[in-house]
């Protein structure tokens, strides 16, 4: 892709949360030259959500500016296990879960990186070499007191939680492969800022040009507060069936749609700009939500089973005249769960849980279109369906 250095940072910048420093990109992007891409990946689960791929997608685009990305899976730090946002000290993985899991997430990330153009490594391949002696050096490097400033370390210090020595080796090791891999630009969460700094000072003790650190914003799950999450149940797979992907999109809110387009989608920001402003003039935001929904969804299966997805869910809403606009909840969960009686009475859907109860055995109510037929059912936190009861009343809720 032939472009200027100036609209190279542009597509660069998008969606970012931070650029450490910004006028040390545009002078890597000027020169010319092509960089070298790094992004670590310890392979914990083996499958990925929409809130992983927000990372993956930048490395995209920087493939298609022509710079070589890294994949770097990290099968010697997940032996150790990442400590970034725990209170705890992380199980580590068995060489052979790191190894399966390892295999998954290439299968998945081909889906958006193109294969030809990655470079998939493991830190292994340095960290053995290194040793014992080696380990104990770069441990030299930090002090107890720098570790301790980093955020969760120092929570979990003040709250006089266990830290385990080897969490410390973490950030080192994270730094280190940046040393090997000769990294120009890092790419990682907002959690890892710590880390992704130390491969900078590293970098500069090695006599290396330090990388330049991007910090891509923790994507926010379909209740649209808390990041995307399998353990809060508000996340998008990206092996979910493409049914079932397009009605999750859909339910998301108008405003986080806006969010989603410029963290997954690749059209560019203009076309976006766009259609924000059709919606601004009175055009029907559910266009292009459906839009947004079909990109995904021929990203992750292809264009046949994103048009199939479209019609089944206007033949499941449509015809079943849900209309565009009406109430929404948030509504607080108990341990995060809530039954199904007690969410249709919140959002005044019903006037008492036996009114839910008979409504249910009668058929009346129905969770995204679909009947519900369990009066024991128990809705989860993190999630945002269309409740209906009867014909004419409907609520969109978020449970928390």
């Amino acid at each position: 892709m032939s472009v200027s250095a100036a609209e190279a940072f542009e597509k660069i910048a998008r969606g970012t949360e931070e650029i450490l420093l910004a006028d040390e990109l545009k002078d890597k992007l000027a020169s010319g030259k092509s960089l070298i891409i790094k992004a670590g990946f310890d392979p914990t689960a083996p499958d990925l959500h929409l809130g992983h791929t927000v990372l993956i997608n930048k490395l995209r685009v920087f493939q298609d500016l022509g710079h070589q990305v890294v994949f770097l899976i990290g099968d010697f730090t997940g032996m150790i296990g990442d400590p970034t946002g725990k209170n705890v000290t992380r199980k580590p993985l068995s060489r052979e879960d790191v190894l399966a899991n390892a295999e998954t997430y290439k299968e998945q990330v081909f889906k958006i990186l193109d294969p030809a153009k990655t470079l998939i490594r493991f830190n292994s391949e340095w960290m053995n070499d290194l040793g014992a002696a080696g380990m104990i050096k770069l441990a030299s490097r930090q002090t107890v007191a720098r570790m301790l400033e980093r955020d969760d370390f120092k929570k979990r210090y003040a709250a006089e939680q266990p830290i385990a020595i080897h969490e410390f080796l973490y950030p080192l090791v994270q730094g280190w492969d940046s040393v090997a891999l000769k990294a120009d630009i890092e790419l990682g969460g907002t959690d890892q800022r710590f880390n992704l700094l130390m491969g900078r000072e590293l970098q500069k003790d090695e006599g290396q040009c330090p990388q330049t650190v991007i910090m891509m914003p923790l994507l926010e799950g379909l209740d649209g507060v808390q990041k995307m999450s399998k353990s809060l149940g508000n996340y998008i797979g990206i092996t979910d069936p493409a049914n079932e992907m397009f009605g999750k999109i859909m339910s998301i809110s108008d405003d986080l749609m806006w969010r989603y387009y410029e963290l997954l989608s690749f059209r560019p920001m203009d076309e976006v700009n766009q259609f924000k402003q059709a919606v601004a003039e009175g055009a029907n935001p559910r266009d292009y939500k459906v839009l947004l929904a079909k990109e995904i969804i021929a990203r992750f299966h292809d264009e046949d089973a994103a048009t199939a997805a479209e019609q089944d869910f206007i033949q499941r809403f449509s015809k079943n005249a849900i209309p565009d606009e009406m109430p929404e909840y948030t509504i607080a969960t108990e341990n995060g769960e809530l039954p199904i009686g007690h969410v249709l009475r919140e959002a005044e859907l019903v006037s008492s849980t036996s009114e839910a109860m008979r409504m249910i055995k009668q058929g009346g109510v129905k969770i995204d279109g679909e009947k519900v037929v369990d009066t024991k059912l128990v809705c989860n936190a993190g999630t945002t369906a269309v409740y209906q009861v009867g014909k004419r009343k409907f609520a969109r809720i978020t449970l928390n």
